[in-house]
């Protein structure tokens, strides 16, 4: 742990508060969490030409099915590419179902040499913790904060388990808040 680093300090103790509560649902809690976007949600996807999401990795909120809704009523859908630790993000076009190759970091991604890219107008972020002023704690290598800024017209949403809720994320003059937060028990805008 970083004690000079609060956000360092911070991820390993909402990484098992995460895996926790996950581990501890059961499979209908887990099949219906994020299956139907809440009505604000639904009128934001509605509205964007472009929905990026993300693969969860380990224990992260699955947004597939609200990209899969996306797709449904014509959006086109996008996930993260990234080629390595501090280059930007980039998000490529996709379809629910069609294949993935493996990324850096444990992702899985579109593959870059096939995939064309894409602008998203509503980004679902996967997060480590989140507060009720919508600031986020990522994973630490700034990724999504550099795309938040690279696409500032974009709607940015966290998606994110309850218990990865805290009092106040740590923040930096760099770090870009969300517009809201879609939980497993509620929307947080």
């Amino acid at each position: 742990m970083h004690a000079d680093d609060p956000k360092a300090a911070l991820r390993p103790v909402v990484r098992a508060r995460r895996d926790a509560q996950v581990a501890g649902l059961d499979a209908a809690a887990r099949a219906l969490a994020f299956r139907v976007p809440p009505t604000p949600l639904a009128a934001w996807i509605a509205a964007a030409d472009c929905v990026a999401g993300y693969v969860p990795i380990g224990s992260e909120a699955d947004p597939g099915a609200l990209l899969r809704h996306a797709a449904a009523i014509g959006r086109t859908i996008a996930l993260p590419a990234l080629a390595r630790r501090g280059a930007p993000l980039r998000f490529l076009q996709w379809q629910p179902g069609a294949p993935l190759v493996d990324g850096p970091f444990g992702t899985r991604q579109p593959d870059p040499a096939t995939a064309a890219e894409v602008t998203p107008t509503l980004i679902l972020a996967p997060l480590l913790a989140f507060d009720r002023r919508l600031h986020r704690l990522g994973q630490g290598a700034g990724c999504y904060d550099r795309a938040f800024a690279r696409f500032p017209d974009a709607r940015r949403v966290g998606i994110a388990w309850s218990g990865q809720e805290i009092a106040a994320v740590p923040d930096d003059p760099w770090d870009m808040p969300l517009d809201a937060v879609l939980t497993e028990r509620e929307w947080i805008a």
